[in-house]
C-alpha cells in the first residue's frame, strides 16, 4: 500500500483543509505588491507562508498548549485588480468585510488599509495598533504615489481608522524625514525603536503595548521586516539592527488578553528569501497570534 509522504500536509495554513468562510478565524492570502518601493515579489508571499507552515503542524502550542489551527479555515486567496492599486484596494476591503475574524498574508503593506477600513467600520469605532516594522509606514506618499506601502498608516491616521493614542509601533529603525517623524509623534504614536527594544526585555516591550492598548479592539499587523536581515532577508526593504526572531515571539507570548479582532503578515518576497527562514518566521507570527486567540478562548 502506498501513503503518502510523513512530511505532507494539506496544501493550507496550517495543514487545515477547511475553507469555510463563516469559521470563527480565516486566513487569507492578499497577494498584492503593486506599491513596493524597493523589490517587488511580495504577491508571492502568502503561498511561501503556506508551505513554511507545515513545519508546525506536528504538535501543540509549547506556551500556550493549545492546537493554533483549532477552529481555523484557509479560504485561499483574495481578488485583486491587475495593475490597479486603488482598485485593488476597494476589492480587498469588499472580501474582507464579512469576515467574522481574519488573519491575512501579504502581499506588500498596502494592503493593510483596506482591511482597517473594513474592520472599523465593524467595530464602530477606531481601532488600537500594535504594528511591528523596520519603518514608520507614515509618509503621505512614495515617490509620489499616495497609496504606497510606506503610507498605509498616514492614511489609517486621517481617515480616523487607528486611534493614535492606542498606537504602537515596534521596531523602527529605518531612515526617515524628519518633518514625518515629528507628525508621527505628533499625532500621540508611541513609537519604541529598534534600539529601544534591543536595550529593554521582552516583557517590558509587551507591559509598555498592553498599557497603550487598554481595553479598545486590537489590530496586529506584522512587517516581516521588523526583523533583521539575519532573520528575515526575504522582503524588499531590509534594514539592518531590526529584532531577533526570538524578540519578537517573546513579545507576542506576552501580549495574551488584548482584545484582538485581526491581523496581518506582510512584504515576505520569497525570492530574497534563504533556506525558507523569512516565510518560516512571518508562518510562526501568525501561528503565534493564532495560540493568543486560542488561549484567550479556552
Amino acid at each position: 500500500m502506498i501513503h503518502p509522504p510523513t512530511f505532507a500536509v494539506p496544501s493550507g495554513f496550517l495543514g487545515v483543509a477547511s475553507g469555510d468562510p463563516a469559521a470563527a478565524v480565516v486566513v487569507a492570502g492578499i497577494p498584492l505588491d503593486l506599491g513596493t518601493t524597493n523589490r517587488a515579489g511580495a504577491r508571492d508571499g502568502p503561498q511561501a507562508i503556506r508551505r513554511a507552515s507545515r513545519m508546525l503542524t506536528d504538535g501543540d502550542h509549547p506556551h500556550h498548549w493549545n492546537d493554533p489551527a483549532r477552529g481555523l479555515a484557509d479560504i485561499g486567496d483574495f481578488r485583486v485588480a491587475l495593475g490597479d492599486i486603488p482598485a485593488s484596494l476597494a476589492a480587498i476591503e469588499q472580501q474582507a468585510a464579512g469576515l467574522r475574524h481574519l488573519v491575512a498574508f501579504g502581499g506588500e503593506h498596502g494592503i493593510t488599509l483596506p482591511l482597517l477600513r473594513a474592520l472599523a467600520k465593524r467595530a464602530g469605532a477606531p481601532l488600537a495598533l500594535v504594528h511591528f516594522d523596520a519603518h514608520v509606514d507614515t509618509w503621505p506618499d512614495n515617490f509620489g504615489q499616495p497609496l504606497a506601502h510606506g503610507s498605509v498608516f498616514y492614511h489609517a491616521l486621517a481617515e480616523g481608522l487607528v486611534d493614535p493614542r492606542r498606537m504602537v509601533q515596534v521596531g523602527i529603525r529605518s531612515p526617515v524625514q524628519r518633518e514625518v517623524w515629528e507628525w508621527t509623534l505628533a499625532q500621540g504614536v508611541t513609537v519604541l525603536t529598534a534600539a529601544e527594544v534591543h536595550e529593554s526585555t521582552p516583557a517590558a516591550v509587551a507591559a509598555r503595548i498592553r498599557a497603550v492598548m487598554g481595553d479598545a479592539p486590537v489590530y496586529l499587523s506584522f512587517d516581516i521586516d521588523a526583523l533583521d536581515p539575519a532573520f528575515a532577508p526575504g522582503t524588499g526593504t531590509p534594514e539592518i539592527g531590526g529584532l531577533a526572531s526570538w524578540q519578537a515571539q517573546a513579545i507576542l507570548r506576552r501580549l495574551g488578553g488584548l482584545d484582538f479582532r485581526g491581523a496581518d503578515v506582510v512584504e515576505v518576497a520569497p525570492a530574497y528569501d534563504v533556506a525558507e527562514i523569512t516565510a518560516l518566521a512571518a508562518a510562526t507570527v501568525a501561528w503565534e497570534y493564532l495560540a493568543l486567540l486560542n488561549a484567550g478562548m479556552s
